[in-house]
């Protein structure tokens, strides 16, 4: 008896069409969305950057993974004086902080935020600590304006208002111009008042004069040269807390907005251009197999973008290049599967075993060839400075994504026009010709 032949399925490739119609209004709608949240690293936004060296403050004290961690929390809430939307800051080493500002402007402000170590303390003429830090209320600086001169003052409250009488009785026993209550920040021991008082950049932000018992609890910062900006820096930087470390600057960099954006610019363009040729190249040598390779390529891409939007990583130059990359890892994937369809079309299979055989024998040297990819992108992270780990993670995302897309999803599209039979004897679309075809 003989078997019924049995013909297209035309089901088959509606599922494929509205599997490609699904993601193509998916991508159409919010793409755009995705990529503009996506937080841009200071070489494409503009901005500061700079790396510290912790050094401690006390000779007990040693520089360990508390302490370092302690120093980013400090600078944390410091950056937020700044208004600083999404800072990065990140230890390397045994003992260095990075610290990556996108979008400063001031970038001296910010330096001098940074490093400050805002050590408050009162003092005399002659040096000796009235009081500290401790003195105070915690959080209780605030910028203010004095309420006779209407200039702009920082205010601190302290815990005890018998603690200032005790303090202004002290002063006052100076005689003039010597009755001056000094408000030292950042004193260290080889500092002096006599010396210190008539430099330009002074650390006494104020020493005024002391004439009376003063039995309150808030003490006044004024200065003829200060803005309403400086007193918020000062009151946030109060607030913030000292620094539990010295920090030494060893190295920063600071790229210009327009540059960072013509950089941004001139990345998306250089990708554009790399991923039309992928394309270009993928459709004339692969036929049918090329556009599939296109579909899924396109989709990997827009997986990419919102997996790294969801991890709330940072996009930098190297990164842009990871992704572009990672693209042709994505290719590399689709090649040696479509060639191994390909020989098996050539030895005289049909094309559904032909499919079958040839995706089969390519996974495992896909496997090896992106696992050591990631292990080598993984000690790229590891080692790696800020802009080597945004390199790095992009290119893991790209890789793992692949896995879904280019590999499982090309099979997946591809497999629905092989199994409905519509391909059968039609060795042309996948890029074989008929006399390269084995008779055996």
């Amino acid at each position: 008896m003989k078997k019924k032949k049995r013909g297209v399925q035309k089901w088959r490739i509606a599922v494929f069409f509205v599997l490609v119609a699904f993601f193509a209004g998916l991508i159409a709608t919010n793409v755009t969305d995705h990529a503009d949240d996506i937080r841009l690293g200071l070489d494409l936004q503009g901005g500061f950057e700079v790396l510290y060296e912790v050094t401690p403050v006390g000779e007990d004290q040693e520089v360990d993974r508390e302490l370092l961690t302690d120093t980013v929390a400090a600078i944390n809430a410091r950056i937020d004086v700044l208004g600083v939307s999404e800072p990065n800051v990140t230890i390397e080493g045994e003992d260095r902080v990075r610290v990556q500002l996108a979008g400063v402007t001031d970038q001296q402000s910010a330096r001098e935020l940074l490093s400050t170590e805002a050590r408050l303390s009162l003092r005399d003429v002659e040096d000796n600590l009235l009081l500290d830090g401790s003195d105070f209320v915690e959080g209780g600086a605030r910028s203010n304006f004095h309420g006779e001169t209407n200039r702009p003052i920082v205010s601190i409250t302290l815990r005890d208002a018998n603690q200032m009488a005790e303090v202004s009785r002290h002063v006052m026993e100076y005689d003039p111009p010597d009755n001056r209550m000094a408000i030292w920040l950042d004193y260290d021991e080889d500092d002096s008042f006599a010396e210190e008082i008539n430099k330009e950049d002074s650390k006494i932000v104020s020493a005024p004069s002391v004439t009376r018992v003063l039995n309150t609890t808030d003490i006044m910062i004024e200065s003829q040269t200060f803005t309403v900006e400086e007193t918020q820096h000062l009151a946030g930087i109060l607030n913030a807390g000292a620094l539990p470390v010295q920090l030494d600057e060893i190295y920063s960099n600071s790229v210009g907005a327009s540059l960072g954006e013509r950089a941004m610019d001139l990345a998306i363009t250089a990708g554009f251009i790399g991923i039309a040729l992928i394309f270009a190249y993928m459709l004339l040598y692969y036929r049918f197999m090329g556009m599939i390779a296109v579909i899924t390529l396109s989709v990997y891409i827009y997986f990419v973008l919102v997996v790294f939007n969801w991890m709330n990583a940072v996009l930098t130059l190297p990164g842009i290049a990871a992704l572009i990359l990672g693209v042709g890892m994505a290719v590399d994937a689709n090649i040696i599967t479509y060639e191994r369809i390909k020989d098996e079309l050539r030895s005289g299979k049909s094309s559904m075993s032909a499919f079958k055989a040839g995706s089969r024998r390519s996974l495992s040297t896909i496997l090896d060839a992106n696992i050591t990819t990631i292990l080598a992108a993984g000690v790229l992270f590891y080692y790696g400075t800020s802009a080597v780990q945004g390199f790095a993670i992009m290119l893991i995302t790209s890789i793992l994504v692949s896995f879904i897309t280019a590999v499982f999803g090309s099979r997946l599209l591809l497999g629905l026009w092989v199994n409905s039979r519509i391909l059968n004897k039609k060795p042309k679309l996948f890029g074989v010709k008929e006399s390269e075809i084995s008779e055996l």
